[in-house]
């Protein structure tokens, strides 16, 4: 192949405004100025570089996370950045570090979980990193089941203590980020033990080493748990094993936000609802979607420009065919191209939901709790199985070059694939949400009626007797049309499940046996949920105000102009909940109104409506057999929708490449040869292959002790 490929060409094709398209894709102005900023200022740093890290060492690998968080540290506080900068500029390092459960979880836990006057003792430290915290939940013999927890905190009336121990070898603590070698201070999860009596599991903030030589304090026992999966990827992050033998903490170090113990020994309720810690449950979910569209568009943004760079076969006058061109090639790389502006715009609508939940537990308002905790849990597993399926198949579709490391994604899906592990193993969350679902088709009968996410099993009757009016392929492209074939498809796969579990005489081994059907109308109910959010797709985006609406709308005020099939002619605000909302996304209402019209850019709107269509149509072709078996749609239908879906691979592929630069990735942070922005690809392939350790000497080390025996028939003679 003479020269290399590159992508000019295929960015003249674009027909919309990309820069237009990174606002959408950023949520705001304001917030891609932030990141544009932060991720040149990372990559444009020499001591942020990470070409070499799939090639070191542990050690070597973890002392140098270790240099780069200080770093980064100290340029926050010499730039004095803002808290938004900051967790941007940790974004485009890119390198799991002990910092993130810091900040990600030690930081979280105090403020959700800890009284004011812990707060004013312990945030300070946290925040000026005079402590370094860490998240000790998950123990070796119990993760999904913090109920199973065994290690204990007895409380000790006479000196005023908590005594935290591991009685069992699977009590200890396993697997928390940052506690291995870098950790002072760590919230720790136990077993309440007063008067004999215990409370169930509850937090405390545990020193764990010396503020002055950082060795582990005594009755500590802490280290590292080894090594991971992959090279490089989480092996930067010291994941942590530690027990406990009757160690004495002060009372006052228990985290007694909602439940307080007194000097005697008895256990208070505060005036703090429980509920309210699952406030920060949602939070943490709402970050893990978001993580979720991060990993799965940078692998995309590789995998797209690498196919349109690469030609194999159809050579016609000496020039061999695009990748990217090949059918097959579209059916698999642009549905994941849809997913990941989908998860992206599904996450944005949760920072709403965990407003909207956060502003209804302060007012002691519990109604919704049950379904965002369902719905949280579903879109939690739903987002982070898909992406580390979609991470590895963009590596299939890069060929045998994907395999490289240099292609940065072997080191990707190490990186993400534990997200389907920690806060929440999937298939568990996913039981979670079948029993929440069958929970609510029971009640359907008493009048009690479904809101949120579910609300179109209010509807129920009706979806069990609908008829897909599909005629024409173009007809899948009416958003009522698809709205109401995932509907129902949902609603009947959760009426067979709930049918099916009525004839069990034991309700719980009825749910036992039938956990793998249950699961699937999980799936199917939370495929539902990301396809009526897509209508947010850069819907409440307006220039400089968009920064602040998904985070102020929910039960505050919003006026705009246009809404539904009328025009606003007050001057009065339109107030929106949790409930109208859900009730007006559901409906198919927003996806073709006139706020969908006000999105900015040439284009814009027609790429986003195009890659709804597919995520939505690519769902219906891998789930066809529910479809079908459920009666939403029949055999010609579902052909016409592969026909429509064959048609917007077309309309996309011209804009393929520049859909994914509006994600505004540097070089740096994608870590890939494959996705260069330049597409030089091969030039620097071949270059990155002679930096590899085993090419710093000609003749390999071990030819006279091992080869040269060999090829000279002398093994007798050889050290082996």
């Amino acid at each position: 192949m003479e020269g290399v490929d590159i992508l000019p060409h295929e960015r003249s094709k674009t027909q919309f405004d990309v820069d237009a398209m990174k606002i959408v894709w950023a949520g705001s102005r304001h917030a891609f100025e932030v990141s544009d900023r932060m991720a040149r200022l990372v990559a444009s740093d020499p001591a942020f570089q990470k070409d070499n890290r799939t090639r070191q060492g542990r050690k070597e690998l973890f002392k140098n996370t270790l240099r780069k968080a200080t770093y980064a540290w100290k340029r926050i506080v010499e730039l004095r950045l803002t808290e938004e900068e900051a967790g941007r500029l940790r974004f485009f390092v890119d390198e799991p570090a002990f910092t993130d459960l810091h900040w990600g979880m030690f930081i979280p836990a105090i403020k959700g979980q800890g009284t004011e006057e812990q707060q004013q003792k312990w945030l300070p430290l946290a925040y000026k990193m005079q402590i370094i915290g860490c998240y000790a939940q998950t123990e070796l013999g119990h993760g999904s089941n913090v109920q199973g927890l065994e290690t204990t905190a007895t409380f000790d009336p006479y000196k005023d203590e908590f005594i935290i121990h591991s009685p069992t070898l699977t009590s200890s603590k396993w697997w928390p980020g940052g506690l291995g070698k870098v950790a002072t201070h760590a919230i720790v999860y136990a077993r309440l033990i007063t008067n004999g009596e215990e409370h169930g599991v509850h937090g405390f903030i545990v020193q764990l080493r010396s503020l002055d030589d950082h060795m582990p304090l005594p009755g500590i026992t802490i280290g590292d748990i080894g090594m991971k999966f992959g090279n490089g990827a989480y092996n930067t992050m010291d994941n942590g094993v530690l027990t406990f033998d009757h160690f004495r903490i002060p009372r006052n170090q228990m985290l007694m936000r909602v439940l307080q113990v007194t000097r005697e020994g008895k256990c208070v309720q505060s005036s703090v609802p429980r509920q309210l810690i699952y406030g920060t449950m949602v939070f943490v979910r709402q970050t893990i979607v978001a993580d979720a569209s991060s990993a799965l568009s940078r692998a995309v943004c590789i995998a797209t420009r690498y196919s349109a760079v690469r030609r194999q076969f159809g050579s016609q006058d000496g020039v061999e065919t695009q990748v990217i061109d090949y059918k097959t090639q579209q059916n698999r790389l642009f549905p994941l191209l849809a997913s990941a502006y989908a998860f992206r715009f599904v996450g944005e609508w949760l920072k709403w939901l965990y407003t909207d939940v956060t502003q209804r537990l302060q007012a002691n308002d519990f109604s919704t709790l049950p379904e965002a905790h369902a719905c949280t849990a579903g879109l939690k597993s739903l987002t982070t199985t898909a992406t580390a399926d979609a991470i590895e198949e963009c590596r299939k579709l890069c060929g045998g070059h994907g395999y490289l490391c240099a292609s940065g994604l072997p080191e990707l899906f190490a990186v993400y694939v534990p997200a389907c592990t920690y806060e929440g193993d999937n298939v568990v969350l996913l039981l979670q949400v079948a029993r929440f679902l069958v929970k609510t088709a029971s009640q359907l009968g008493s009048g009690k009626k479904p809101t949120g996410t579910t609300a179109y099993l209010g509807r129920v009757q009706d979806l069990m007797q609908c008829r897909c009016e599909v005629q024409t392929a173009e007809d899948w492209l009416k958003p009522s049309v698809m709205l109401e074939a995932f509907e129902a498809r949902s609603a009947r796969m959760c009426v067979d499940r709930a049918q099916n579990l009525s004839k069990f005489a034991n309700p719980e081994d009825g749910f036992a046996e039938l956990s793998a059907d249950l699961v699937e109308v999980a799936v199917a109910h939370c495929q539902l949920i990301v396809v009526s959010k897509l209508r947010y797709m850069g819907r409440f985006r307006r220039g400089h105000e968009a920064q602040d609406l998904v985070s102020s709308y929910g039960t505050k005020s919003m006026s705009w102009i246009g809404c539904g099939n009328h025009e606003a002619t007050t001057n009065e605000p339109n107030t929106y909940t949790f409930e109208t909302i859900s009730a007006l996304s559901i409906s198919g209402v927003w996806f073709i109104e006139k706020l969908q019209q006000d999105i900015p850019g040439n284009g814009v709107k027609q790429q986003l409506q195009s890659l709804c269509y597919i995520y939505a149509l690519n769902l219906l072709h891998k789930h066809l057999g529910d479809f079908l078996s459920t009666g939403c749609i029949t055999p010609k239908q579902a052909s016409l929708a592969n026909d429509q879906l064959r048609s917007l691979y077309s309309q996309i592929r011209p804009n393929a490449i520049a859909l994914v630069d509006a994600f505004n990735y540097t070089d740096h942070y994608l870590g890939s040869v494959l996705g260069r922005y330049d597409g030089n690809v091969y030039p620097k392939l071949y270059e990155e292959a002679w930096k590899d350790p085993l090419n710093d000497s000609v003749v390999p080390d071990g030819y006279n002790e091992y080869i040269r025996p060999m090829l000279k028939q002398q093994l007798r003679n050889a050290r082996l």
